[in-house]
């Protein structure tokens, strides 16, 4: 763990916009008042709101561009690689790595699946890659490459600007990924106010055990900014600051596979029963995975220090590490499992309707 800043190459996101970010003078007028001291608020706020913004514009960007090299092939790749789990696993996996989002394709199958496109059985697969897929972003991110984030920035722009449209989506997705990089170096730079006040650690210490804790952050941060990746890039910053120990960013990275299951529940309100189960498996299937190994975080902290030196890398490697192992312990039990979920969800019952006078 060092105390370097991060990012300071020459087209890194500190250089360009520290003038923005650092306080002008030692006691600004507008300050939050948080454990020991006044926190200014370009210190902390802009930084973070400026970083995620930029991450998760830079993830939309993403999506759009490679959809659009994908063209209208992705639904007809859904629909024709999922009558096996094994086999729509393989393709959700490669379908999220398209779209970088584990979240849009659960959307896109609770879409299929209300559309009676789709079986609910057919969507476990899927869902088992989903969790795989969304791994890309965060290994992507671990590469260390985000000098380069300006100039991808620059190139896909130029790219848009062809008449071409599968040039322009990859100059959507070029730039995107400038974005998401840019994004993380803006996250980064709380790390530092954040390690001097120790709120951190201080939040960790809060609750009787310091995983659960974890988890729990991790769960409700990434509901509330609907990005798994995000929450993950963020844990990677703070502990590549040394702001949080492995064991408590593995319990973050946990938590986030938790958090992300809530916008197929909102997506799925309204839709009908089946659409509903996919929905109900995708929550139970990262829950039941968080159960089984929050026991094991500190054997998994360990596996990951003898993978890679880079503590970045290392909450990347958690991230992948935990989804492929759930996923591939869950795949035999795909078909039970839907069955289960179909009892859970019966047809005779109605899931998240609320109406007056009505049953």
């Amino acid at each position: 763990m060092t105390d370097e800043a991060p990012g300071e190459g020459l087209f890194s996101f500190t250089r360009i916009s520290a003038r923005f970010f650092r306080p002008r003078h030692a006691c600004p007028p507008r300050a939050i008042y948080m454990g020991e001291g006044a926190v200014p608020v370009k210190e902390i706020l802009i930084p973070f709101a400026t970083g995620l913004a930029v991450f998760l514009f830079g993830m939309q960007l993403i999506r759009i561009g490679l959809g659009i090299l994908a063209g209208d092939r992705l639904e007809s790749l859904l629909l024709r690689f999922t009558r096996t789990p094994a086999r729509g696993m393989f393709t959700g996996l490669i379908v999220t790595s398209l779209l970088q989002s584990s979240s849009a394709v659960t959307v896109l199958a609770i879409g299929l699946v209300d559309a009676g496109i789709l079986t609910f059985p057919q969507t476990i697969g899927i869902i088992l890659g989903t969790n795989i897929g969304t791994t890309v972003t965060t290994e992507i991110l671990a590469l260390k490459i985000e000098d380069f984030a300006v100039p991808m920035l620059v190139a896909g722009g130029c790219l848009h600007l062809l008449p071409w449209k599968r040039i322009k989506g990859a100059g959507m997705a070029l730039a995107g990924f400038g974005c998401i990089f840019l994004g993380m170096e803006a996250m980064q730079w709380l790390s530092f106010p954040l390690k001097e006040r120790g709120w951190i650690q201080w939040f960790l210490e809060q609750g009787e055990n310091p995983i659960w804790t974890g988890i729990a952050a991790g769960t409700l941060l990434t509901a509330v900014i609907q990005s798994s990746s995000a929450a993950v890039a963020m844990t990677m910053g703070f502990y590549s600051a040394g702001l949080l120990p492995l064991p408590a960013a593995v319990a973050i990275v946990l938590g986030s596979n938790v958090g992300t299951c809530a916008t197929g529940l909102i997506a799925a309100t309204g839709t009908g029963r089946s659409a509903k189960r996919v929905a109900v498996a995708h929550l139970l299937l990262n829950v039941i995975g968080v159960l089984l190994f929050a026991p094991a975080v500190h054997w998994l902290a360990d596996a990951v220090r003898l993978l890679e030196g880079d503590p970045a890398a290392r909450v990347a490697h958690v991230q992948t590490l935990f989804n492929i192992l759930c996923s591939l312990i869950a795949l035999p039990f795909a078909r039970p499992f839907a069955r289960l979920v179909t009892a859970l969800v019966p047809d005779g019952v109605i899931v998240w309707r609320i109406s007056k006078g009505r049953k």
